[in-house]
């Protein structure tokens, strides 16, 4: 198997694992097939969080325009620094944009956005199954071996410490 193949096989069990906990914890159906679509909006990425730890969002931006997400998104993410996710193991807000009708647009850029996302996903369920007071769906870390072993692989490479990921270069 082709080294690319075998690295979207790998994610595509992290997408599918992903989706299923988030659905499972929230209650809620991503409503669509497309991934990043269904979290561009920041809404089920906030019940998530409010589901592990409730209360840590107070409000959610329900509007349905791009700043309404992104302003969703900022708010997930700070949400997942109080829980004590660093920096490396945050994604970018901008990781959930469109980029579809963007000309310049690298051909793997949007599948690498989505692995950063997929990444802070990994680490919000690894902080949910040490929370002694969450009970609830667990995420299932294997789906996401593929993922992460190509993430550790790059050139770049990312070293445990402390339980958490840190960037070396």
């Amino acid at each position: 198997m082709e080294w690319r193949q075998q690295s979207s096989v790998s994610c595509k069990d992290a997408f599918t694992e992903a989706q299923r906990w988030i659905e499972e914890v929230t209650g809620k159906s991503f409503g669509c097939s497309d991934f990043r679509s269904a979290l561009e909006n920041g809404v089920l990425l906030c019940d998530l969080i409010n589901q592990l730890k409730p209360g840590i969002i107070k409000r959610m931006n329900r509007l349905s325009t791009p700043i309404a997400g992104l302003d969703n998104v900022n708010v997930f993410l700070k949400a997942c620094g109080k829980l004590g996710l660093n920096e490396s193991q945050l994604f970018h807000p901008g990781d959930l944009q469109d980029l579809s009708t963007r000309v310049t647009l690298r051909r793997d850029e949007s599948q690498r956005r989505l692995k950063n996302v997929l990444i802070t996903i990994y680490w919000l369920g690894r902080k949910a199954q040490l929370d002694t007071f969450y009970s609830g769906p667990q995420l299932n870390f294997k789906a996401f071996e593929g993922l992460l072993g190509l993430a550790l692989s790059k050139v770049s490479c990312f070293v445990y410490a402390v339980g958490h990921l840190s960037y070396v270069e």
